[in-house]
């Protein structure tokens, strides 16, 4: 950490990367012509598995940034302000997270598409950090070492536990409840096991605000962290299957044979080591901002790519349709675009929202004005066909 500052730019830095590589990761998924996805083309392996490292290490990264902010602050517990202002994040990508499922062609004819209840990253991440400010607020009367040592053992549960839970349907909850917990109805990302990331990166942060002044804290720190990510990659498997064969638990077996969110975890301390290793290359301006962004590259790149509210996206359009060539100049595009997009809505974000707000105010007096308008147009019509009405009834009686 650099003396003069207590902002960690490594982490921002890997935030960048997190975001960027999601970006290109969605557009070649969703975009790439499906007889080029084979696991004998070797290009297409690599970049599958460094793809399924960006989830890992933008929930790591987000629950390590969201905590260490967090305890940032003198105030404990509930009098921290960041209690507050995080459970207003948490459901504010909540509500983001929905409204980019909105189809608003459906909405006009009074419909809700069921894939508006569907669960993506924007929906995990905003339930982690109000899982996070849960678990601090339990532990904040309690001695310093409940807090990381109830973070760390989340993770471990929820990654060990993962062959029992992930075949449960949930289906005695409510479909758009049980939607967090299930990919059976067509979900992204659920808050089990992905909360286990970020839960360990509130328990890396802690450990980095307890030793933040160590004199030798980045050498030790990426020490650590080779170590622990080439072990978890390479050996962690072997381990397991070691239980297994010790214990004939049936858990260690299904572990070994789908051991993922281990070596994943493996992965993203071989990014932090990597990213802590040349922390003075990575504070340019323009990296710090886009990592600094996030939400709104997030949000710009689903409007584009999927077409949030008009259904009008890329993917519409070039649905797995790309040759390699052109997806690769499209993904960098893409990244370029969605970035520049972004840093100009931050820019002139204040402006932005004053004129939303500002339009929104006088879409509303419009309103009350038609409205007032309307209700005298429907009283003269209707004084008018009550004359007609008793005129005719007179004629009849008559």
């Amino acid at each position: 950490m650099d003396k003069k500052t207590t902002r960690l730019y490594f982490i921002d830095a890997m935030r960048a990367w997190a975001i960027l590589m999601m970006l290109q990761g969605h557009f070649m998924d969703g975009l790439l012509e499906n007889v080029f996805r084979t696991s004998s083309d070797t290009g297409f392996t690599i970049w599958r598995y460094f793809r399924g490292i960006t989830a890992p290490v933008f929930f790591t990264v987000s629950g390590f940034i969201f905590t260490f902010l967090l305890l940032r602050v003198p105030q404990k517990g509930l009098e921290n302000p960041r209690v507050k202002k995080g459970i207003k994040r948490g459901l504010q990508l909540l509500l983001i997270g929905y409204l980019l499922r909105l189809n608003l062609f459906g909405l006009l004819i009074g419909e809700i598409y069921g894939s508006f209840f569907l669960v993506d990253v924007l929906h995990c991440i905003g339930l982690s950090i109000l899982s996070i400010i849960g678990i601090y607020v339990l532990t904040s009367r309690k001695n310093t070492w409940v807090l990381p040592a109830v973070l760390f053992t989340i993770t471990i549960l929820l990654f060990t536990f993962e062959p029992y839970y992930k075949q449960f349907s949930f289906g005695f909850l409510p479909e758009a409840i049980a939607n967090y917990f299930t990919k059976a109805n067509g979900s992204v990302f659920t808050i089990l096991p992905w909360l286990g990331y970020a839960t360990f990166g509130g328990f890396l942060s802690i450990l980095f605000k307890k030793f933040k002044d160590a004199k030798y804290l980045y050498p030790a720190a990426i020490a650590i962290a080779v170590v622990a990510g080439s072990g978890l990659i390479f050996y962690s498997s072997d381990l397991f299957l070691s239980l297994s064969r010790a214990t004939e638990i049936q858990l260690f077996s299904d572990i070994y044979f789908n051991n993922y969110l281990f070596i994943r975890l493996g992965d993203v301390f071989l990014v932090f080591a990597f990213f802590m290793l040349f922390r003075s290359f990575m504070k340019h301006a323009t990296i710090l901002k886009i990592g600094q962004s996030t939400l709104s590259i997030y949000v710009i790149h689903f409007i584009i790519l999927y077409g949030s509210f008009t259904g009008l996206g890329l993917y519409r359009f070039f649905e797995h349709s790309l040759t390699p060539p052109v997806a690769i100049i499209g993904a960098i595009a893409f990244m370029i675009s969605c970035s520049f997009l972004a840093l100009q809505y931050e820019k002139h974000k204040t402006y932005i929202k004053l004129n939303i707000v500002t339009s929104l105010r006088f879409l509303l007096v419009k309103i009350e004005v038609f409205q007032s308008k309307l209700v005298k147009v429907l009283r003269l019509v209707f004084d008018r066909i009550k004359y007609l009405a008793l005129k005719l009834f007179r004629l009849a009686k008559n």
